[in-house]
């Protein structure tokens, strides 16, 4: 049994799409703020009503009024800090994707559980504390392990290409596939490595309000890139 084969898998991150959500929230805020404003004019009409026809002997209680439009202006500014926020979130987004579009070509390292295969051809990077057998396992999303290897990792930063091919010498289409490393301890135990994996950006998509950049089949959050080449 391989190295890798011990270590427990991880699970993916997928997200659906979701783009539409900053400008409902924006509508939101808008209808919100047109439904209020129109209340304290209704408002403001019920009042004036009232000091005209109110009773000399018996006047309206300033403080209750007084406290009403307080809580009503102070309902107003946080709706209007609300609609703010959401069009400053929209600004933000949208300079992340002119930033993260600007990586489409390039080589990109990121911090993912899945490897990218494109072109036949997926690399994995990993540190290892000590000069160690390493063993990787790459697996589909089904968890059917497709191919494991194990290699003497040297001490610090180690590299590790992927071919594309499955245990039995079959080439596999490109995608995204699961992958696992693990580490030999001293005492005959295996504990997973902390890795990366290298692949060319392909694309940018706002999904749920974050940035995903792509690379061929494998979406990551814009957050997990770690360095991009020149």
């Amino acid at each position: 049994m391989s190295l890798a084969t011990v270590t427990a898998q991880q699970n993916s991150a997928n997200a659906t799409a979701a783009t539409a959500s900053s400008t409902a929230a924006s509508q939101s805020g808008s209808t919100a703020l047109n439904s209020l404003s129109a209340n304290f004019g209704d408002f403001l009409k019920l009042l004036m009503t009232q000091l005209q026809n109110q009773d000399p002997t018996s006047p309206l209680d300033t403080n209750q009024f007084t406290s009403e439009l307080v809580a009503f202006s102070g309902v107003e500014q946080q709706i209007n800090t609300n609609t703010s926020l959401t069009q400053l979130i929209q600004l933000t987004q949208a300079g992340e994707v002119m930033q993260a579009s600007a990586m489409t070509g390039k080589q990109v390292t990121v911090s993912s559980d899945h490897v990218p295969l494109q072109n036949g051809k997926g690399t994995i990077q990993f540190t290892a504390p000590a000069a160690e057998p390493v063993g990787i396992a790459i697996y589909s999303d089904s968890g059917t392990k497709l191919r494991d290897a194990t290699l003497m990792a040297v001490k610090g930063s180690n590299t590790w290409t992927w071919d594309g091919t499955d245990s039995s010498g079959h080439t596999v289409p490109d995608g995204s596939y699961k992958v696992a490393v693990a580490g030999a301890n001293a005492d005959g135990t295996t504990s997973a490595l902390t890795f990366s994996v290298v692949g060319t950006a392909t694309g940018v998509q706002n999904q749920s309000n974050s940035i995903q950049l792509q690379l061929g089949a494998l979406s990551v959050d814009f957050s997990k890139v770690q360095s991009v080449a020149n």
